[in-house]
């Protein structure tokens, strides 16, 4: 197992030292980069989250934060403060706290938490998987919590039928929270519209720095790279057809499915989408860091934040970390990356998904009540 550890984070350490090197280039070309046609876009507009169909669940959200580190969260890894932007950024029209009481304790909604990785996480699952430091304490508080491993290198219909095939195989009666990460959200999306069985299954979504919009960098990127890393030979980690991956987070393409496709009306959906400055940004993600601040600096390093709200889904917040650190540990089993690109992975994912589920627990609770 050490071996083969060590073997995934060499081939993962040279890929990822040649797509900075490759950003690094990109950032330092003079003039506007190559995109899609004009013409390939569905018209979109880009408004505050109160006045898009979103509900802003930030002040809430932060209370429940807060309430979850005061009492156990602060003993968990890489504490942070709560009332500040240290975990989760205090923007000037976040809605102030409700002041009711936040229940904890063994959670008594019986949910079975359901994690779903993205891009390429299938590629490095010996070295971490979404949200592994912070299942532990979830199962502590009362929640079930499952994995389903989807393809690292292929695209959103095939990774749909994947979980397809995983959530129907799971015991009937089970109430199912999707947690999504990055490409994650894209594909359990794509599942829940292409199979609308699953809504009978699945009460909610809990989108985490989803790619939701798509991402510019899958716009630009050079098609070698992209090959490169749909096509090397990784071992568990089958390659894509083309550069299928990729294409799933085209702009382009991600906008023209959210025009053309509604998510089933009873399954929940929550989005937290993350950002970071530069200096709280990995190196391995700097550099494109860099090149998505050209547009917006409000990103996480390979996602734009107003990117990775679902339309209609209920804003928690925004965490301050880049795309990795939000939800992938690396520290534990990957000292050397750790040390030499994943240099801004501390973050307290625990008591952030803890309280992600808080929240759902206590809006799926309201929900029935107002019915």
């Amino acid at each position: 197992m050490r071996e083969s550890r060590l073997a995934t984070a060499s081939t993962i350490w040279v890929q990822g030292g040649l797509a900075v090197f490759v950003a690094m280039l990109l950032a330092s070309c003079a003039g506007p980069a190559a995109g899609p046609a004009l013409h390939d876009t569905p018209s979109t507009v880009l408004l505050p989250a109160g006045k898009a169909g979103v509900t802003d669940g930030r002040g809430r959200f932060r209370e429940i934060y807060c309430a979850i580190r005061h009492d156990h969260g602060g003993a968990l890894p890489n504490d942070r403060p709560c009332q500040d932007s240290a975990a989760l950024w205090r923007l000037p029209d976040e809605p102030p706290a409700t002041g009711r009481p936040v229940r904890l304790g063994q959670s008594r909604a019986g949910l079975m938490v359901v994690m779903v990785p993205g891009l390429l996480a299938e590629c490095i699952a010996g070295l971490s998987t979404v949200f592994e430091d912070a299942r532990a304490n979830l199962e502590a508080q009362g929640y079930r919590t499952g994995y389903i491993q989807t393809r690292g290198r292929q695209n959103a219909e095939t990774n749909a039928e994947i979980l397809r095939d995983a959530l129907s195989a799971m015991p009937t009666g089970l109430r199912i929270v999707l947690v999504t990460h990055s490409k994650g959200t894209v594909d359990a999306m794509a599942a829940l519209v292409a199979y609308p069985e699953l809504s009978a299954r699945v009460v909610a979504v809990v989108s985490v720095a989803g790619a939701v919009n798509g991402s510019p960098l899958a716009d630009i990127v050079p098609q070698a790279l992209a090959e490169l890393a749909e096509s090397t030979t990784l071992a568990d980690c089958p390659p894509g057809s083309g550069v299928e991956a990729v294409d799933s987070l085209r702009r382009s393409a991600r906008l023209a499915w959210l025009a053309a496709h509604d998510l089933p009306r009873g399954v929940r959906t929550y989005s937290l989408a993350a950002f970071a400055g530069p200096d709280d940004m990995s190196a391995a993600l700097l550099p494109f860091y860099r090149i998505l601040a050209q547009v917006e600096p409000r990103n996480d390093g390979l996602v734009i934040a107003s990117d990775a709200v679902i339309p209609g889904s209920t804003l928690l917040g925004h965490p301050n970390a880049d795309h990795l650190a939000v939800a992938m540990p690396f520290a534990a089993n990957t000292p050397v990356l750790a040390a030499t690109m994943m240099t801004r992975n501390d973050y307290p994912r625990a008591v952030l998904l803890e309280a992600a589920l808080r929240y759902v627990e206590e809006d799926l609770s309201s929900a029935l009540v107002r019915r």
